[in-house]
């Protein structure tokens, strides 16, 4: 039996998918690059950094850019990102998700989002759930990415409890790593395949995965 007191959220592929976006967005920018990136090749940039994401298309492509340019890139990126962002309305919202947030408020239970993207705050406020979160830990306030823990302990520290009372939800296997290295339990959404490290993995949040979750004890 879980002591679970705290929820924390990842939020590409657990809250909406925008995962998508980033895609889109990579690809037009890796074809200015004369290198196609594949769908394939995108599942290496889920749950890293702007700079990392870039960094892991350079070495897939063989290419050595300067600094400057690298970052010239990377606001492309975001700038094309952010196109596609803005076209987010709150029926965006993964299956369940948005009424799975709701209970954990009505409940008073202590919630945050921690996603690397610098841009979470403007993702759920285009939702319409940012006051679901007690607490948001995006990208401009980290200095390491997933796997590294940083994220997650500090979405804990926010909420004021213990890592070990934490649980979180993740689709990415970084994620679950992450989870896992600060002493949360972690449920995975999505695939066993590809999160066989969780304690716990439900394919989305309609009632019957919900109702998992209870009986696992994971929610209360």
């Amino acid at each position: 039996m879980f002591d679970i007191k705290g929820y924390i959220f990842d939020l590409d592929g657990v809250i909406v998918d925008t995962a998508r976006f980033h895609f889109l967005a990579w690809r037009e920018t890796a074809r200015e690059l004369g290198f196609e990136l594949t769908e394939r090749d995108n599942e290496r940039l889920k749950g890293v950094s702007r700079m990392e994401s870039l960094e892991i298309i350079l070495r897939l492509a063989g290419i050595h850019l300067d600094e400057e340019r690298k970052w010239a890139f990377t606001e492309k990126k975001n700038t094309r990102y952010l196109e596609w962002v803005d076209t987010l309305r709150p029926s965006d919202t993964l299956p369940g998700i948005a009424d799975f947030l709701r209970s954990l408020k009505e409940a008073h239970r202590p919630v945050a989002l921690a996603s690397a993207s610098k841009n979470a705050r403007r993702v759920i406020s285009l939702l319409e759930i940012a006051s679901l979160f007690d607490a948001v830990i995006d990208g401009s306030m980290i200095e390491k990415t997933k796997p590294d823990p940083e994220i997650f302990i500090k979405a804990a520290q926010a909420l004021g409890i213990r890592a070990s009372e934490c649980v979180v939800f993740e689709d990415a296997q970084n994620g679950i790593e992450a989870a896992k290295a600060a002493e949360m339990t972690a449920v995975g959404v999505g695939s066993p395949e590809h999160l066989g490290e969780a304690d716990l993995v439900i394919p989305d949040f309609s009632p019957s995965h919900i109702y998992l979750l209870k009986q696992r004890g994971i929610v209360r």
